[in-house]
């Protein structure tokens, strides 16, 4: 459960101490300046791309909406970041949409805005704490899952979001404050997502949450420096041959190569709906583990938040 976490993260987007670094003041920095050229954007100029994108931060939600992504073209999209980011919901007002007959969830599309790692600090006043670790997205402008659907249903009074299909994971790796780097496979596969409470419609301060499947960061056919895997590849490490007649229990993890699968969880605010378009947007808390490297170390565990979009039929 992500417990504390996520009223911590979900209460204000100025908790600026988890912002991935920079961010923050990116967001206030660049405010005036997606004012300036958003009507160049919409027009169709590739230089408004240019200078939107120009000096940001990787981090930022998108400032568009679905309709206005769909009216660029792949030369305007290409290069620009905005394959990055998630679309925002279009004229958003102070109604709901009845849940009642809502059968499919499209378009949903998650963008991480600020990463951290949950490490246990020792601390006087409180002895071991876990605490989420501010870090920052080294991977390129490939970590957004879109195109991401799936059914809903009531289930016992209360909206229910079974994912099945999209592009629901994304390899990406993230780096703290020391400088050691944390890949993980950023993912929602498997999602299953129940309301808080029974409503009647899907309005802002709507919340649905549940867990989902993460996959294992390495496939079976990767092998590592010294040519083991799980599938293909050494059963160990061919330069120690004596240990080939015991004496490798040390390196029993290193040498037995497992796809492992953990579990992890998220919770899905609403703040934004357009009843006319049917679309709804707001913003998450996410927790999974990290990469395992083949089953050899302990994952760390992965604290994302960010924003989401998606349409409801």
């Amino acid at each position: 459960e992500l417990d504390a976490f996520a009223a911590l993260l979900l209460a204000s987007d100025a908790q600026a101490g988890f912002q991935a670094p920079n961010a923050a003041n990116a967001r206030a920095q660049n405010a005036q300046k997606l004012a300036n050229v958003g009507a160049k954007v919409l027009a169709g100029s590739l230089a408004g791309l240019l200078a939107l994108t120009a000096g940001t931060d990787g981090a930022l939600a998108g400032p568009f909406t679905r309709d206005d992504l769909a009216s660029l073209t792949y030369d305007q999209v290409k290069g620009s970041g905005l394959a990055n980011t998630c679309p925002k919901v279009n004229k958003a007002g102070a109604g709901g949409i009845k849940i009642g007959g809502l059968k499919q969830l499209s378009d949903f599309c998650l963008e991480p805005t600020s990463f951290a790692i949950l490490e246990e600090q020792m601390t006087q006043q409180k002895g071991t704490q876990t605490v989420p670790v501010p870090s920052k997205v080294t991977t390129r402008q490939t970590y957004v899952l879109d195109g991401i659907e799936g059914t809903l249903s009531v289930s016992e009074g209360k909206l229910k979001f079974v994912e099945t299909d999209g592009i629901d994971y994304a390899p990406t790796t993230i780096q703290l404050p020391g400088g050691e780097r944390v890949p993980f496979l950023f993912t929602v596969k498997n999602l299953v997502a129940t309301a808080g409470t029974t409503a009647d419609e899907i309005a802002p301060g709507f919340t649905m949450s549940g867990p989902f499947m993460v996959p294992s960061y390495r496939t079976g056919l990767f092998l590592d420096p010294k040519g083991r895997g799980t599938t293909t590849g050494y059963d160990q490490a061919v330069a120690l041959p004596a240990m080939q007649a015991g004496g490798d229990e040390e390196m029993f993890k290193e040498n037995d190569k497992k796809f492992d699968v953990g579990k992890g969880s998220i919770e899905l605010k609403v703040t934004q709906v357009n009843t006319e378009l049917k679309e709804i947007g707001g913003v998450f808390v996410h927790k999974q583990p990290g990469d395992t490297d083949l089953g050899s170390k302990e994952p760390k565990e992965i604290l994302l938040k960010g924003n989401w979009f998606a349409t409801v039929e």
